[in-house]
């Protein structure tokens, strides 16, 4: 797995695709909060508060993940190199959570940066310092375990065909439903039960929770089991094109 790992950070960082990756959603964050007029606009907003990059960067990372982890398998079918990974001696689940955290540590250190929106926030306040830190930590940790999700769904409609535009567009609707389809369902549905039970099958719902600044550990347990969903699917993919 360890093998795994570096080769997949090597591949990134040995290409553009890695510095791409991270300079895009940098740009594009950058964009929206600080230049680009509209409701993401900080200066617009009025507040101290990180609030609007947290609406903001999972509809950002919608579009990279997906770009990112579209190569994943894609890529080592149509060049042949999958069949020469499976004769290694790794085993498929190896071989599937060393993509999976070489594409989850990528996204991570484009991430990094962003902490220089809380330092500029944090600054730019009429009373320096007026931050609600729970809050912000919250919704770090709720856009990782996110972001973990997306990497997941991305390598499992990457190991479905060796069409990478296919995977990308496969992973970017099955994220897309995941994070919005269910909480757009529930508004179709009246205020109660059912309404809360449709809304919480979604990754936003539980993304939103985190971002409140409170740990739930049923939110943990839902995006660990939607990780451990796809990348089972994912390696049972993968069994059936190797029999």
């Amino acid at each position: 797995m360890i093998a795994i790992f570096k080769k997949e950070i090597q591949s990134f960082f040995t290409s553009p695709i890695g510095y791409l990756v991270i300079g895009l959603f940098l740009v594009l964050n950058g964009l929206f909060l600080w230049v680009f007029k509209g409701p993401f606009n900080i200066f617009e907003y009025g507040f101290a508060d990180m609030g609007q990059f947290f609406l903001l960067a999972p509809w950002v990372f919608l579009f990279l993940i997906p770009a990112i982890t579209m190569k994943s398998f894609s890529e080592e079918k149509k060049m042949g190199t999958l069949e020469l990974l499976f004769i290694k001696p790794i085993s498929l689940r190896d071989l599937v959570l060393g993509k999976f955290l070489g594409t989850f540590i990528l996204a991570l250190i484009s991430v990094l940066p962003t902490l220089l929106y809380v330092y500029t926030i944090w600054e730019l306040g009429t009373t320096v310092g007026n931050l609600d830190m729970g809050m912000i930590i919250g919704s770090y940790f709720g856009l990782l375990f996110l972001i973990a999700g997306y990497t997941a769904i991305g390598l499992f409609a990457s190991s479905l065909s060796e069409n990478q535009i296919v995977a990308f567009i496969l992973s970017m609707v099955i994220s897309f439903l995941l994070f919005y389809g269910f909480d757009a369902i529930a508004t179709l549905i009246p205020s109660g039960d059912m309404h809360l039970i449709v809304k919480k099958l979604g990754m936003k719902a539980h993304f939103d929770s985190i971002a409140r600044g409170v740990i739930d550990t049923r939110d943990i347990v839902y995006f660990i089991g939607i990780c451990a969903f796809f990348l089972f699917l994912t390696i049972n993919q993968l069994k059936n094109q190797k029999r």
